[in-house]
């Protein structure tokens, strides 16, 4: 007798431990899906199917509306498609989730910058710079640069795009940033040199080469200048670029 009440009391702890075990079951299983959808989300956007990644990113939102990974990730995708109003109001449900999200902070930081609000945009920019678990400081250092160089701040750009730099010495976005300032303030030579460091860490753009171009003209380098003015027409023909060169020809 004593033997079954034992074991009639023992049923509710049983019973508890099992639905815990399911609830943990379910929440895997539902982590498990919303990261699928979101990588797939991410994967077609970098590869420019725009459509696909956004059905798999609203699919990861609908699976777990409280992710910041994923509104962060649809906002990066209205931006792309040029819906501005709800790529801000994704940016702005990220940081109400997330105020300390790395990735909110940079991201919707350059948006804000992008879109003439320089001053939200440099408050949150200099939030990541400075949390000490900003892994990679150099991203939002160079955003921040950005957003100096939009408010018409060369100095100040510079020296973000420096401290990057400092951090980073291979970082393609603030080697072209610096590449461009120098050609812009005449110093021809370390134009030249930061295009040939960051051609190490990445691929030509329209803009390396039209700066490469003019660079190499002012050097007195004509065939090299010749060679970026034919790379450049050549592969991106309908860059603005691209349009200045044959405005002069």
């Amino acid at each position: 007798m004593w033997f079954e009440i034992a074991k009639l009391l023992r049923l509710p702890f049983i019973l508890s431990t099992v639905l815990v075990l399911a609830a943990c079951a379910t929440t895997a299983e539902k982590n498990e899906k919303t990261d699928t959808y979101l990588q797939l989300g991410v994967r077609y956007m970098n590869m420019n199917r725009l459509e696909i990644a956004k059905e798999n990113l609203e699919k990861a939102l609908h699976n777990d509306p409280g992710n910041v990974q994923v509104h962060n990730a649809l906002a990066f995708l209205y931006e792309k498609i040029e819906k501005i109003p709800e790529a801000k109001a994704q940016y702005e449900t990220a940081l109400k989730l997330a105020p300390e999200d790395l990735g909110a902070l940079n991201n919707y930081g350059r948006f804000l910058c992008e879109h003439d609000e320089v001053g939200g945009g440099m408050e949150l920019l200099n939030k990541a710079i400075a949390n000490l678990l900003n892994e990679r400081p150099w991203m939002a250092l160079t955003n921040a640069g950005l957003c100096q160089m939009k408010a018409g701040q060369k100095t100040r750009a510079k020296a973000y795009f420096k401290q990057a730099l400092m951090m980073n010495a291979n970082y393609a976005p603030a080697l072209l940033e610096m590449q461009k300032i120098s050609y812009q303030n005449r110093e021809y030579w370390p134009a030249k040199a930061f295009l040939q460091r960051y051609l190490e860490a990445a691929q030509h753009t329209a803009e390396s080469l039209w700066y490469g171009m003019q660079t190499e003209r002012a050097l007195g380098n004509d065939g090299l200048a010749q060679e970026y003015k034919n790379l450049l027409l050549e592969n991106f023909p309908l860059s603005n670029e691209a349009k200045k060169v044959e405005s002069v020809q």
